[in-house]
């Protein structure tokens, strides 16, 4: 059920055309709640019949231009209802903590380049939420929204601190694994 409020959400903060959200959720939302080209789409649609979002008269019709949508007192409703509404937490569905535990049962052979792999991928993140961190968020920028915005990534870098942590700790256990051998 997210996917429509995080396409309501970015609509708020700029009405945009599918392939702009698109592009925005690779740069921002997507980092945390990803979806498709054709999930947005699809998501656009609902919204559309839902009488959430409409789509921006254009000011010279044209066969094939691109529809960009707002938010309709409707929509932000619906958000506003949503945000507030509570949710447990989700449980933690990880393939990579799956296969650790079939490694316990059937043997290690091959899990460590995965885990390197999958350390590797958490650094890159990092790196590029940090990158994020310094270009968007200066200490100037302190309105109660880049605030809120900064949390979000703030809670990205973290599970990413977390999991550079928890790998190499993994793989030092390997490590102690085979010396004992």
């Amino acid at each position: 059920m997210s996917l429509p409020h995080a396409i309501l959400t970015a609509l708020l903060e700029k009405p945009s055309s599918g392939l702009e959200l698109t592009r925005r959720f690779d740069k921002s939302i997507g980092y945390f709640w990803s979806a498709t080209h054709q999930q947005i789409y699809r998501e656009l649609g609902k919204l559309e019949q839902s009488e959430f979002i409409r789509a921006l008269p254009s000011a010279a019709p044209a066969r094939g231009q691109k529809k960009e949508y707002e938010v309709l007192p409707a929509g932000r409703a619906e958000l506003v209802r949503w945000a507030a509404a509570g949710q447990d937490p989700k449980p933690m569905r990880d393939p990579l903590l799956l296969r650790m535990r079939a490694a316990a049962v059937i043997g290690t052979g091959g899990l460590r380049g995965e885990l390197e792999r999958h350390l590797a991928l958490h650094r890159a993140q990092l790196e590029t939420y940090r990158g994020i961190e310094t270009k968007d968020f200066p200490p100037e920028r302190d309105s109660e929204q880049d605030r809120l915005r900064h949390l979000v990534l703030r809670g990205g870098i973290e599970l990413e601190t977390f999991w550079i942590g928890w790998l190499t700790a993994a793989l030092d256990a390997l490590d102690d694994e085979r010396g004992q051998d």
